[in-house]
């Protein structure tokens, strides 16, 4: 059987830059193993599934290495392809998720995102976390991923990650993200994750979920922009809706195609 697959780079308008995803549209769900293996070929951050049945869209996200529970930018692509490729007319795109429903809707060729706020807490910074670093953190907050607050957008360009302490950490599905102010947009970011097939993530939607409640309550502002600063990079409009985040972005397809499972 040929399954359809397309191949989109998610929170830019330019190809080749921001975070790739690809999404595979199934008529019934296939065997997790063979998720797994799907998104192990395919090799980019994320691989989206989704099963839909007439309004209910089931959605899933796989890294190379296991399925996460939340995933930003493979959900803006699955968006993206929904309208742009499939004729999904209705407004709002509702997905069925491990993290319960979250929606998509288009506004001024934006996607936006309407995802659970995370508000990360203060907490202490492990052993292993600070020998991996090249700098200290000023401060130490965390929800589902580790939030590591610097001074100056300079200091998130030049963290570098020791994996070997590194990889010592189970942090499940979360990761570490390195923030500060930015120099041209409010707040700017990158998210490594350890032990996994790629280390650093080129535009992480999920993070924001803590990265926006966070920086909205240190700028007093709802409404913000962010980059996250990896070599790729990526841009982000932010909205904080007390309980919810607003994520914006652009996506663009890079490649449609089909495969086989035999």
């Amino acid at each position: 059987m040929d399954y359809s697959l397309f191949h989109v780079d998610a929170f830019t308008d330019t190809l080749f830059r921001g975070n790739p995803a690809c999404v595979v549209p199934l008529e019934n769900w296939l065997e997790d193993a063979v998720l797994l293996s799907i998104a192990k070929e395919k090799a980019v951050p994320e691989t989206a599934f989704f099963v839909q049945n007439k309004d209910q869209i089931h959605l899933r996200w796989f890294t190379p290495d296991l399925e996460m529970d939340l995933c930003g930018h493979a959900t803006l692509a699955t968006a993206h392809v929904l309208k742009k490729h499939l004729g999904y007319d209705k407004k709002v795109i509702s997905f069925t998720t491990m993290s319960g429903i979250v929606s998509v809707s288009l506004s001024d060729e934006l996607y936006y995102l309407d995802f659970p706020s995370r508000m990360p807490l203060e907490t202490h910074l492990p052993k292993t976390l600070e020998k991996s670093l090249n700098a200290k953190p000023k401060s130490v907050l965390k929800a589902r991923d580790y939030v590591l607050v610097y001074d100056r957008e300079e200091d998130i360009q030049n963290i570098q990650i020791k994996r070997t302490y590194f990889d010592e950490l189970d942090l499940g599905t979360g990761g570490v993200i390195v923030t500060a102010p930015g120099e041209n947009v409010d707040f700017v970011s990158r998210f490594f994750t350890p032990r996994a097939t790629l280390l650093e993530d080129p535009v992480t939607g999920s993070a924001h979920c803590s990265l926006i409640p966070y920086w909205a309550s240190v700028f007093s502002k709802q409404e913000m922009t962010a980059q996250q600063i990896s070599e790729r990079g990526g841009q982000l409009f932010c909205k904080n809706q007390e309980d919810r985040v607003l994520i914006g972005g652009k996506a663009r397809t890079f490649l449609k195609g089909t495969f086989q499972v035999r």
